[in-house]
């Protein structure tokens, strides 16, 4: 779960390359822009004889970190020819994390990783998807240090972040927002 409202990562460079808004009027035209730098960015890598890997981190315990998983199955289900990690039936998550990247290690030379994780935003970003060059910083929203991942990541904004505990937030998230962000982000891969 990421988080991108005011805190700043020092130690991380991320630029936004291209977001798709939750605006019916514009929508098709963004998810078809980010679709196309998305698969310029892999047909490079494919070029370099580089593995493709989709790394869908979150839980299906928690509707707002259900995201990845769910775009993981979904993808899976569309039958994608690249490497998919973070499924429902078998998420990536803070406890496994560390030992999935290990067997990415050990399994790939150098891997082009696409990060998939939800994220908290401001209120207007709600219903986002945010493609950003560098790695993900899962759990950066709930404090927890946990190993960045990815060359690039896309990130849905499933709710946005007031006072209260991140967490919080999580367990209040729409499972609408959810689907359809996940619907979103598997029409911009595929």
């Amino acid at each position: 779960m990421g988080f991108f409202g005011g805190q700043k990562n020092k130690e991380v460079k991320q630029k936004v390359l291209c977001t798709v808004y939750d605006n019916t009027r514009t929508m098709d035209q963004e998810i078809e822009a980010m679709s196309h730098i998305l698969n310029n960015l892999l047909m490079q890598s494919l070029n370099e004889g580089r593995e493709i890997i989709f790394l869908c981190v979150g839980s299906d315990r928690s509707i707002g970190d259900a995201l990845g998983p769910l775009v993981g199955t979904m993808l899976k289900e569309e039958g994608v020819s690249h490497v998919i990690y973070g499924t429902l039936e078998d998420p990536v998550h803070a406890f496994n994390l560390e030992s999935t990247l290990k067997a990415v290690k050990r399994r790939f030379r150098q891997p082009l990783i696409i990060s998939i994780d939800a994220g908290l935003g401001e209120k207007e970003q709600v219903g986002a998807v945010l493609l950003k060059e560098g790695p993900l910083l899962p759990g950066q929203a709930l404090k927890k240090v946990l190993p960045a991942v990815g060359d690039y990541h896309l990130t849905g904004v499933v709710n946005y972040l007031d006072p209260l505990p991140a967490a919080q937030f999580l367990n209040d998230t729409r499972l609408h927002t959810v689907m359809k962000l996940a619907k979103t982000i598997v029409r911009v891969i595929t």
